[in-house]
């Protein structure tokens, strides 16, 4: 957090593009208290150098209006940039520099959108995970999620079970059913976010489930090639295209196959890690990623994973194909996931997480916000400043939030993370505390978002 965020109250933050505003600051310390005797003086920046309806440069400081401990002023935010404000106390020849203050302005598509930050691929120690699976979903409160699933390895159950521990208790977090799903004799590692029943409880029936994909794999050798006339009814975006070279027909049926179920369960289907690099090579194999690609049968890709600090470069490989793919004319929905096997471990929790633009924080809204490509994936890695990857507008917008606006939410969230843990621990007061926290982040949303 910037010091004017400690020491200053300005709202809103985010206001609709092209439109006046007003904006008000309050000194929170009596270092910087508004003073009698004393002139304040605000400069404005657009940080495009576009604003002609305000009359930038020529008219850039705004009159200063004194409102008891606080300070307003209006100003026309035209377009979809951020805004900066340079705010000085005038005395005779002295001026004091204050504060800088920044604004975003959002046009009206983004509008009515608000930023969820969550992480939907984590394990527990219910597979390969350390900690239970309600201490995972604590923690993911405590470290400023908003929404979040436990997708353990061959697994549904322990996602319901970290939903179970805060039954008929106010949470601000929300908590949905997942899994990893593996299929027999598939390298490709699939999430099931959100989907009503468990795809990996299919593979119990091994025969039923052999005879679906061989079935598949039919269809699929009868396909014309990729870029000829498809026949009536055939939606090429299912993935039913003849195989190119070096695509195993089984791996890539098994597939489509499985995300169709994920799909077909009301889940968000979501491709993951393709150049994760194990056993001396990348898994699955690159002619059968680049046909996933070709076709999209997900409905997500794992834009940023998690992978250790020795292994970034799959992280980066990620990142080249979505540009390259994007470049190729494709729609590439993302996410950004930690896949975190421990919070405690120092490592891989709270690294990785996906930013949703979404209207509310419902499971619908929030999965066709990343189907309609109204995400990014958010790479914060320890020590570094963290960066944002997607839709070049939303990665803009997505690095002032995480510099203005997520550090005062992610405070709130630090207490109400704990309350959770405490809950489950079997603390018999901690859920009548927590809900005495709840709606705090709603609250700040509503007063920093004039939207």
């Amino acid at each position: 957090m910037r010091p004017e965020g400690r020491i200053f109250d300005v709202h809103p933050l985010v206001a609709r593009a092209d439109t006046p505003v007003e904006i008000t600051v309050t000194p929170l310390f009596d270092h910087v208290a508004v003073t009698d005797g004393v002139e304040y003086e605000v400069t404005y920046y657009p940080t495009e150098e576009f604003s002609l309806q305000s009359g930038w440069p020529e008219a850039n400081k705004p009159a200063v209006v004194r409102d008891g401990r606080s300070l307003r002023f209006r100003q026309y935010l035209e377009g979809e940039q951020e805004h900066v404000f340079l705010l000085e106390a005038v005395q005779g020849d002295q001026r004091r520099r204050l504060g800088e203050f920044r604004v975003y302005s959002v046009g009206p598509d983004l509008a009515g959108r608000f930023p969820y930050k969550g992480d939907l691929h984590m394990h527990s120690s219910r597979s390969d995970g350390r900690e239970a699976p309600a201490y995972v979903a604590a923690s993911c409160r405590s470290i400023g999620l908003d929404f979040m699933a436990l997708t353990d390895h061959r697994q549904y159950e322990p996602s319901l079970e970290a939903i179970a521990a805060f039954d008929g208790v106010r949470c601000d977090l929300r908590m949905y059913p997942g899994e990893e799903v593996h299929p027999p004799g598939n390298p490709v590692h699939m999430v099931n976010f959100g989907g009503r029943r468990s795809v990996n409880a299919l593979f119990a029936d091994e025969e039923a489930y052999r005879a679906e994909v061989a079935a598949l794999e039919e269809r699929l050798r009868q396909a014309q090639p990729p870029g000829m006339a498809q026949p009536p009814g055939r939606d090429q975006s299912s993935g039913e295209q003849a195989l190119p070279p070096g695509v195993d027909p089984y791996q890539y049926a098994s597939t489509v196959w499985t995300l169709a179920k994920i799909r077909e369960f009301g889940g968000l289907g979501i491709f993951c890690h393709p150049y994760w690099f194990t056993g001396h090579r990348y898994a699955p194999a690159g002619a059968l990623t680049s046909h996933i690609f070709a076709t999209q049968p997900y409905d997500a890709y794992e834009l940023i994973g998690g992978y250790h600090l020795h292994e970034i470069d799959s992280n980066t490989l990620q990142v080249a194909r979505y540009h390259e793919e994007r470049a190729r004319g494709r729609s590439v929905p993302i996410v950004g996931v930690s896949d975190a096997h421990g919070c405690e471990r120092g490592e891989l929790f709270g690294w990785y997480y996906t930013i949703v633009f979404s209207g509310r924080l419902e499971f619908d809204d929030l999965t066709t916000s990343i189907r309609k490509l109204w995400s990014v994936a958010v790479e914060a890695l320890p020590g570094q400043i963290a960066r944002a990857y997607g839709p070049f507008r939303l990665v803009k917008y997505a690095l002032f939030l995480m510099r203005e606006v997520f550090p005062a939410h992610d405070e709130l969230c630090v207490e109400e993370g704990r309350l959770m843990r405490l809950h489950a621990g079997g603390d018999p007061d901690a859920a009548a505390r927590l809900e005495a926290l709840g709606g705090r982040t709603d609250a700040l949303y509503a007063k920093l978002f004039q939207i």
